[in-house]
């Protein structure tokens, strides 16, 4: 007795090529050329057994499986099971490849096993082959299947119609639920099914409280499996005698809502869960409106299209939020329960699949090589490049490869920065100019563009700032206009300059630094906070202007750094703040991500206490703004006495917050 299992190298695969070596007869595997390293780990899979396994190399979209008549005169008679696991697995895959791999693939398997005389052709289905049918679906349907208008649910349901029509060869069916990691070690070889939500979970369990209630969303059904219980369940199921013909679901006993799913991984991931008795009914109407949305009207598929892109969410994917399908799988488990094979609830193996995930399989590339796939050999124009937070940029984007282009006031530190970067074997033009001076600036604009095309990326970087009641200033009108100038002015006007060229290019990525201040309102900063909120706006509405253009809109509200803007505010010395080369890390991370708003968890709190309760900040900052007095004269602040502790303890509770 032998074996023939197609799929070996995959994830089922490898486990399953275990199982059977461990009945001590040969294994014949069919590989692809190219799978050395796949084939490499279902041997290690096997451990000793390794000698067990005879790879054969192949093809699944070629007659005969692609195997030389010589092969195929050697296995014939040889081979008593024949393991068909091999097939497309992704919703996400275009219609044209899963048909080749999933139909075409089956009817030359079934062929192949037909010629080669074996026993009994083994097929490892899915549960897709139910379409989207609305109820309990039994081990003996399959032409009660509805909605298989996707691709993958189509193809899983035509090949299963391939083996359930041959005539010339008995035949098992096996319908495994999702599957997902092992059940004891976690491991998992891709992100599919329920991890496309766990970079989610992760992000909310990073920014909000554990404790903080959720809206609810309970969805519709999901039903999840390990693969150490499908292996299992295949191997034992394929021996027992008298079963041909036969299907058999490979399913949870108790099938899961969405939400119930969910919540059980942020309770593995110490994250906010959902409450699922007081759900949002409009959450949950959305969702089921959702694979609607995505073939309607263009505006909205395209921020239905963003939304996923955000979080990383494959569109097919969304369709099975409101999955109405529920699988029975009594006749299966009264077979394997003897044998001791039973499938775990989920609330037993979950905290192992999150931490193999979080440990292996969440690894984005590095943030410098991430920041140098975006930036080399791109032009970008830092504003105040000379000091503080744009000179540690400009130092950091010339080390990652891009050639960087800085403005500033001050000859002799733009001078300083050229030289570290040249020195460094970076490339970097400097220019001096006062941007807030609108002759200047404009022939700032004139020169710039002369000498270079476009820009790639701008930095909106230079600014000014004040600390001052309002009260303090009822005659200092132009402290309003000069921020104004500089925080807003100045900065539309490059951003003006500078868009004509990313267009005609193909696109460019533009990013305002802001301040937290705009988003917690600080008091004292009525000036500064405006200019920034104005700056914020502009880059609002012109990121949807631009978006279909390929022109990126990024704000960062920066907490409080520690910069030469800073310095005359005398208590700042005394608190913990950020160093310019952190809050050039903020920028780099909306380089790489693009996102709309880079800011702190405190800056996003700030935004929810201000939507939620904004009495509560206002009692917030109305306490700030009493504990912490006016800024002296800076000939008279050469030295300050030290803070109290309720003002160490309200700097430390509104940590990055301007106060």
């Amino acid at each position: 007795m032998a074996y023939l299992v197609t799929g070996a190298t995959g994830f089922i695969g490898r486990h399953l090529v275990a199982a059977l070596a461990a009945r001590g007869a040969p294994v014949y595997i069919l590989v692809r050329e190219s799978s050395g390293a796949r084939l490499e780990r279902t041997l290690d899979s096997c451990g000793p057994l390794r000698e067990l396994i005879r790879p054969i190399l192949g093809d699944l979209t070629r007659s005969g499986l692609g195997l030389p008549a010589a092969v195929q005169d050697e296995l014939r008679g040889q081979i008593q099971h024949f393991f068909h696991l091999g097939a497309l697995y992704d919703l996400a895959a275009e219609a044209s490849a899963l048909e080749n791999a999933n139909v075409l693939g089956t009817r030359h398997a079934l062929e192949l096993a037909e010629s080669l005389g074996c026993d009994c052709f083994h097929l490892a289905s899915s549960i897709a082959v139910a379409g989207r049918f609305p109820g309990r679906f039994t081990e003996r349907m399959f032409n009660e299947a509805v909605e298989l208008e996707q691709p993958y649910f189509r193809t899983k349901h035509e090949s299963e119609a391939l083996v359930r029509s041959s005539k010339g060869i008995a035949w098992r069916i096996y319908r495994p639920g999702m599957v997902v990691g092992h059940s004891q070690s976690g491991v998992m070889d891709k992100i599919d099914g329920p991890y496309y939500l766990f970079k989610l979970i992760q992000q909310l369990r990073d920014l909000l409280p554990r404790r903080l209630p959720l809206p609810g969303l309970r969805g519709g059904f999901i039903n999840l499996v390990p693969v150490d219980f499908v292996a299992a369940a295949i191997d034992h199921l394929a021996h027992v005698p008298d079963l041909d013909g036969r299907c058999f679901h490979l399913t949870a006993s108790e099938e899961l809502h969405v939400g119930e799913a969910i919540n059980i991984f942020a309770r593995a991931a110490h994250a906010p869960e959902m409450d699922l008795q007081h759900g949002a009914p409009w959450l949950e109407r959305l969702t089921a409106a959702l694979p609607a949305l995505g073939t309607a009207l263009h505006p909205a598929r395209a921020v239905l299209e963003q939304l996923l892109v955000d979080l990383d969410i494959p569109r097919a994917a969304v369709a099975l939020l409101d999955y109405p399908t529920q699988f029975d799988s009594n006749e299966s488990q009264r077979l394997l329960t003897p044998a001791g094979i039973k499938p775990p609830p989920l609330e037993e193996y979950a905290w192992r699949l999150w931490d193999f995930w979080e440990r292996h399989l969440d690894r984005p590339p590095s943030a410098v090589e991430s920041l140098r796939r975006r930036v080399t050999n791109k032009k970008v124009l830092v504003t105040g490049g000379s000091s503080g937070i744009g000179r540690a940029i400009a130092i950091k984007l010339a080390a990652a490869g891009a050639h960087v282009l800085i403005v500033a006031r001050d000859p002799a530190r733009l001078a300083q920065v050229q030289a570290q970067i040249e020195r460094e074997g970076g490339r970097v033009s400097s220019y001096r100019c006062d941007l807030g001076d609108t002759e200047a600036s404009a022939r700032f604009v004139r020169q710039l563009l002369s000498e270079h095309s476009h820009v790639d990326i701008l930095i909106n970087n230079a600014g000014r700032s004040i600390r001052r009641a309002v009260d303090q200033a009822f005659d200092r009108l132009h402290d309003y206009e000069r921020l104004m100038r500089i925080n807003y002015f100045a900065a539309v006007h490059i951003t003006l300059a500078v868009l004509p060229g990313m267009i005609a290019h193909g696109g460019g990525h533009v990013i305002s630094v802001s301040s937290i201040g705009v988003l917690s309102n600080a008091p004292r900063f009525t000036a500064y906070n405006a200019s920034k909120a104005a700056l914020e706006a502009f880059s609002r509405s012109a990121a949807a202007e631009f978006k279909e253009r390929g022109v990126q809109f990024s704000v960062v509200n920066m907490p409080l750094v520690r910069t030469p803007m800073v310095a005359p505010t005398k208590l700042y010395a005394q608190l913990k703040l950020l160093e310019p080369e952190q809050a050039a890390e903020r920028i780099c991370d909306a380089i790489v991500r693009r996102p709309a708003r880079v800011t702190t968890g405190m800056g996003l709190l700030s935004l929810a206490v201000e939507l939620v309760a904004p009495d509560l900040a206002r009692a917030i900052m109305s306490q700030s703004f009493r504990l912490f007095g006016d800024s002296p004269p800076e000939a008279e602040c050469s030295t300050r006495a030290p803070l109290s502790t309720t003002m160490q303890a309200l700097a430390a509770l509104l940590h990055g917050v301007h106060v």
